[in-house]
């Protein structure tokens, strides 16, 4: 069945505000927000991609700052003593701290852990420069203050607390979701008892498990306890991650020395304080990352020749500050335990589809239906692909191509009653002439499916086949495994039914009487088609199905083949689509298709886009072939036009069923949402020489899809506030390898029938210039926008804002 459903200080005074800004971590009182936390956006909305708190937006003009990069992946005990190991861990991992930035730093050397804390107070310090000496043992001769590692069932709460890590899939039983170079936030909640500063970082371990950079975590917002960091795996595989958490002792000395110098308190103390700190530090920076600018800093806090500010500012030199963030000072460690996270290869997140029968491709039918139909054949099918590529899509989609039964064969439109010459329903899988295996005759053979899959290849389009695991009466699995099917009490074997539509051509599977037997089959049938080019199946109503079923065929396919990509037909209740999601379909149909006006798209994308995008990617279909939504039906050719902006913005993935491109938008009947002479049974041919179509749009739609790195994404959608209903506006944001930041700025008037003037609200107050996408226009903007957008020319814009070099 089918369709079912991402410092600068010269002044003293500036250079003590901004060493508490500037400190890696945070303290209790008179906390200070990061400059460096916050990913520039274009908002002024709320923002969807997380459960987390967004941090604040920039203005667009202003260029993405600088994330500090990762810190190295080896963990050492810190002792005052200069010598250090200097085995280096390394990994494919790349990431950047609090906003998402392509390429950040790697590491490059291992980190120690400080064995001892600064003086406390009232500590005696000599007068004068003192000759540097080891601040404490080596670390080997005594315990260090590394807070002791326990499973989760030995302590609930670590020394410094690492609670609600997120993402957080089933309680960690099951992995988080990634693409190859998906860049997503990690976040937990980081605090201590009294007033010292804490500060935490996320560590990737790759598939061999090999522990990556650490990247450094920033408060989220001020007061919130709240730690995020956006990461980025690298290479596809099962990942995991963890948050480590400690206590700061340079971050709290920093923010003790901001208020003390100034007023004159325990001067010497303070500064003899950081010197030993610093002392400390520099035995965990490698000679060649630098560690003379550490030492260098801790010499100024010791000399009597210059003003204790000036000592003072040397500590908060820039490049002291990037070094120290880089090999922090660590005490107290703690760390959360792994979560896993699953790394598929890009199309499992984006891609476009375009879905067509081959059976219509080539197709002759008599207008007056005196001559039997023929068939278009795979060969023909073939022909069709340059201009589907031509287009820009990814991924071509065809539904089942096996032979169909003839035992209750539907006719046109779903009747009952079949003639001699009507082709059927592909989704009534099964004949003498064989299975889920096989071809259907008319259709050609096995190597002309092989003709097709390798046309599309030097076309750059992937093959995705319809699984549907389901059977006509006349399907060899009726008599070789009569287990495998319902039963009525007269003896029958049930049909299917979705009330209230009725499938007497289609016999639904079994599997409470023998699973084991039907789990092998359907992965050899899988591996069959694999075989022959097919790494992407749309499986039918899987809901349908039991979930345990689902969950061993695809784990024993992803176990050989983890690149193939199964996307979940299942138009249904949520909490079975989430399952699904979870289990391993790598995306999802969704309830797009039923979202028409500001709210529902606002409130569905917000469900998506948040905690669910750790797991569920969904794919936006405009259409199907069981699926014509009235918008479409009642709205003209600006609607078909509006829902294909939407979906292809919306979602990074999406897709159309052929004519949609040709505005075709008839109904069954009034309040249907089949089509009239449903291409599900019966052939359809088409003009595709029409000049009205919208394959011109689709065509720029995709071009951007794959030049924006922003539109590929899921999870960093945000909405804008606009003062008219029918105009919703939107914007994405991601980097690119170049390491500009790419933001994509969507409005769009959903009223297909009338003009609508709308001001849309973004923070920053400008002026920029934005360019759209759709017209060449460019026009500038800033906090408010107005908008004029008339659905029979320019239903949309689509505006790009691009940043500088950070």
């Amino acid at each position: 069945m089918h369709g079912d459903t991402r410092d600068q200080s010269t002044p003293v005074a500036e250079t003590l505000d901004a060493a508490v800004a500037e400190s890696a971590g945070r303290m209790d009182s008179d906390t200070r927000t990061d400059p460096a936390m916050p990913s520039p956006r274009v908002s002024g909305a709320v923002p969807t991609g997380s459960s987390e708190s967004h941090p604040a937006a920039a203005q667009p003009p202003a260029a993405p700052p600088s994330a500090a990069a990762p810190q190295p992946g080896a963990e050492e005990d810190r002792a005052a003593a200069p010598r250090r190991r200097t085995t280096t861990r390394r990994t494919t991992a790349t990431a950047s701290a609090a906003t998402p930035k392509a390429g950040a730093g790697t590491g490059t050397a291992p980190r120690r852990t400080t064995a001892a804390k600064a003086p406390t107070a009232g500590a005696a310090s000599a007068p004068g420069t003192p000759a540097r000496k080891p601040a404490a043992k080596s670390a080997a001769k005594r315990p260090t203050k590394t807070a002791a590692r326990k499973t989760e069932s030995d302590t609930v709460i670590g020394r410094i607390p690492v609670l609600d890590v997120s993402p957080l899939v089933d309680s960690g039983r099951r992995p988080a979701k990634a693409v190859v170079g998906e860049t997503f936030l990690v976040t937990a909640t980081v605090f201590r008892e009294g007033h010292d500063a804490v500060n935490a970082n996320v560590v990737l371990r790759d598939p061999r498990g090999r522990s990556g950079p650490r990247t450094p975590m920033r408060e989220l917002a001020e007061g919130t306890d709240r730690w995020g960091a956006y990461v980025t795996p690298t290479a596809p595989g099962r990942w995991s991650y963890l948050v480590e958490a400690w206590s700061d002792p340079i971050a709290t000395w920093r923010k003790a020395a901001a208020i003390k110098l100034p007023a004159g308190i325990d001067t010497a103390l303070v500064l003899e304080e950081g010197a030993r700190l610093l002392d400390q530090a520099a035995a965990g920076v490698p000679k060649k990352e630098g560690r003379a600018h550490v030492l260098a800093a801790a010499d100024a806090l010791r000399d009597p020749g210059l003003p204790p500010l000036s000592r003072l500012a040397a500590a908060l030199a820039p490049e002291v500050l990037d070094l120290l963030t880089r090999y922090p000072l660590r005490e107290l460690l703690s760390a959360s335990r792994p979560l896993p996270l699953q790394v598929d290869r890009e199309r499992a997140l984006f891609g476009s589809w375009y879905e067509f029968f081959p059976r219509s491709e080539g197709a002759v039918v008599d207008p007056s239906g005196v001559e039997p139909p023929r068939s278009g054949t795979l060969r023909t099918a073939a022909e069709r692909l340059p201009a589907i590529a031509a287009m820009g899509f990814d991924v071509v989609y065809l539904p089942p191509v096996h032979p169909i039964g003839r035992a209750f064969r539907k006719g046109p439109d779903n009747t009952l009653t079949a003639g001699p010459h009507d082709v059927g329903s592909p989704w009534a899988i099964g004949s003498p002439e064989g299975g889920h295996d096989a071809v259907h005759p008319d259709l050609g053979t096995i190597e002309d499916f092989d003709h097709f899959v390798t046309e599309a290849r030097a076309l750059n389009l992937e093959v995705a086949l319809d699984f549907a695991l389901q059977c006509s009466p006349d399907h060899p699995w009726v008599n070789k495994h009569p287990e495998w099917f319902h039963h009525r009490a007269d003896g029958t074997i049930a049909y299917a039914e979705n009330p209230p539509k009725k499938y007497q051509d289609i016999y639904p599977v079994n599997f409470d009487q023998d699973m084991d037997g039907i789990v092998k089959e359907t992965v050899r049938l899988l591996r069959f088609w694999m075989s022959h080019g097919v790494r992407i199946f749309r499986v039918d109503n899987p809901h349908t199905k039991p979930v345990v079923f689902w969950e061993t065929v695809l784990a024993d396919i992803a176990r050989t083949d983890p690149d193939v990509v199964f996307l979940a037909e299942a138009f249904t209740r949520p909490a079975m689509m989430h399952t699904l999601a979870k289990i391993g379909f790598h995306q999802s149909y969704t309830y797009f298709t039923w979202r028409t006006t500001k709210p529902e798209l606002t409130e569905y994308l917000t469900e998506l886009t948040g905690d669910a995008a750790a797991y569920m990617r969904p794919n936006f279909f405009a259409n199907t072939p069981d699926i014509l939504h009235e918008y479409l039906q009642h709205g003209g050719r600006a609607a078909f036009a509006i829902r294909a902006v939407l979906a292809a913005t919306l979602s990074p993935s999406y897709g159309i069923y052929a004519g949609y491109e040709l505005y075709e938008n008839e109904p069954a009947h009034p309040g249907s949402e089949e089509y009239l002479h449903s291409e599900k049974y019966e052939l359809r041919p088409r003009d595709w020489n029409r000049t009205d179509t919208l394959a011109p749009l689709l065509t720029v739609l995709n071009r951007l899809r794959r030049r924006h790195p922003a539109l590929q994404q899921l999870r960093d959608l945000r909405f804008h506030p606009t003062d008219n209903d029918r105009v919703i506006a939107y914007s994405k944001t991601a980097t690119t390898p170049e390491g500009l930041t790419d933001q994509v700025i969507t409005v769009v008037n959903l009223d297909p029938h009338h003009v609508q003037e709308a001001t849309v609200t973004l923070d920053g107050d400008g002026p920029y210039a934005v360019h759209d996408e759709l017209t060449g226009a460019v026009y500038t903007w800033g906090r408010h926008n107005y908008v004029r957008l008339d659905p029979s020319a320019e239903p949309a814009h689509l505006l790009t804002v691009r940043r500088n070099p950070a």
